[in-house]
């Protein structure tokens, strides 16, 4: 069997970035990575502005000035400051030729006549002024590939005059639950069977992390049906199936996959949930089985296809991302192999520290309501104490 760590590196090797596409600019653009450089076609700001409402003056000025105009944004200067002279400004509007400063409005007084005084010391050349081209200059490269696009970088995108950009796209996932077990959430389940949970779970995993879910008719255990979904899936980015690739005798997605022309990469991982996993590609498409029962499957979603979703997407680092807590409480637990025990994450002053929940294995879906993470547990059967460090892989995590 294969290790965690060497699992996921395989999975890796075969996981490439998406073909990049140009996607016009707007909010689906959040979360997805840049796929080129991106270059200001402006000096940004575009003139020197004023940053507050106040008078536009030449710093060397002080006292009572006469004002000669008002200037709004969106407005030119007509007037060129001359020595005693200041004009009204507005934040955001350009500055006058002369003007070197801008004293804001509550640090002036208009009189009568028209003219405004000067109630605080002479400003300093520069106060409350952002320069042409402070921010970026026409030709500057204001985004690198690789970027995540936020908020801020779809609005700096609009600035630079980005209608469209490269981006990579979200990968679409197929997701195909199996097993004769299984039927429909508005039915009520008869004898020996079982609502399809993990069909619901395991596409809203694919959207947190930032993929695209296609949900597929559950595949019942028969080869022929089972091998037309397939081949529907086979059509995504990613496959992923539910439930088929233990050994019993009705398990059959490893030969229904090798028989669709699916090259196997391993099947078994030393863990626990999820032992059975497994991963295999054609082509470009890459295929995870996972077990069937719930924990499992959600557990081996967040070692090994959140990473491959990433690398899918453009990102440099696919993790998974683990972080070291204490262990808030004793906890004695006995395991024949590496075991992510569904746990509860916290982060303090002093760093993160966890607590295993309660947890009666791998089809305890409901006890996964109280966690937020896993615990790395090792094999043994071992009463760890409280403030001992073990690696915490997190699982809430959008993207």
């Amino acid at each position: 069997m294969l290790a965690v760590a060497d699992a996921q590196q395989l999975i890796l090797r075969y996981a490439e970035p998406l073909t990049p596409r140009h996607v016009p600019l707007s909010a689906t653009l959040l979360g997805l990575v840049l796929a080129e450089d991106v270059a200001s076609d402006l000096d940004m700001p575009p003139y020197d502005k004023a940053l507050m409402d106040g008078y536009a003056v030449r710093s060397a000025d002080v006292g009572v000035l006469g004002v000669v105009e008002e200037i709004v944004a969106g407005q030119t200067p007509r007037l060129a400051l001359g020595p005693g002279q200041a004009s009204r400004i507005m934040t955001g509007a350009p500055m006058p030729v002369g003007a070197d400063a801008v004293v804001p409005v509550e640090l002036t007084k208009l009189l009568d006549d028209g003219r405004v005084a000067i109630q605080a010391r002479p400003p300093r050349p520069g106060q409350h002024v952002l320069y042409q081209g402070r921010e970026m200059r026409r030709g500057d490269t204001v985004l690198a590939s690789g970027a995540v696009l936020r908020p801020q970088e779809i609005g700096l995108l609009a600035t630079v005059g980005r209608a469209s950009v490269a981006v990579i796209p979200r990968p679409t996932v197929a997701v195909l639950p199996t097993g004769d077990e299984l039927v429909d959430v508005a039915v009520t389940p008869g004898a020996g069977q079982i609502r399809n949970s993990n069909g619901p779970m395991l596409a809203a995993q694919v959207s947190r992390a930032g993929g695209l879910p296609h949900p597929l008719a559950v595949a019942r255990d028969d080869a022929d049906r089972l091998r037309a979904l397939v081949e529907e899936g086979l059509q995504a980015d990613v496959l992923i199936l539910s439930g088929g690739v233990s050994a019993g005798k009705r398990d059959l997605v490893p030969d229904v996959l090798h028989a669709a022309g699916v090259v196997a990469h391993f099947h078994k991982v030393e863990m626990k949930p999820g032992k059975p996993v497994y991963f295999g590609t054609r082509d470009r498409t890459l295929i995870f089985g996972l077990p069937g029962n719930p924990v499992s499957s959600l557990v081996c979603f967040e070692l090994f296809v959140r990473p491959a979703l990433r690398r899918l997407r453009g990102h440099a680092a696919a993790g998974p991302r683990l972080v070291d807590a204490l262990l808030l409480e004793d906890f004695a637990y006995k395991t024949d192999r590496p075991t992510y025990h569904p746990a509860r994450l916290e982060t303090t002053a002093q760093g993160y520290r966890v607590r295993a929940v309660p947890w009666f294995g791998s089809a305890d879906l409901r006890g996964l309501l109280q966690a937020n993470a896993a615990v790395v547990l090792p094999p043994g059967d071992l009463l760890h104490r409280a403030g001992l460090a073990f690696p915490v892989l997190p699982f809430e995590e959008s993207e």
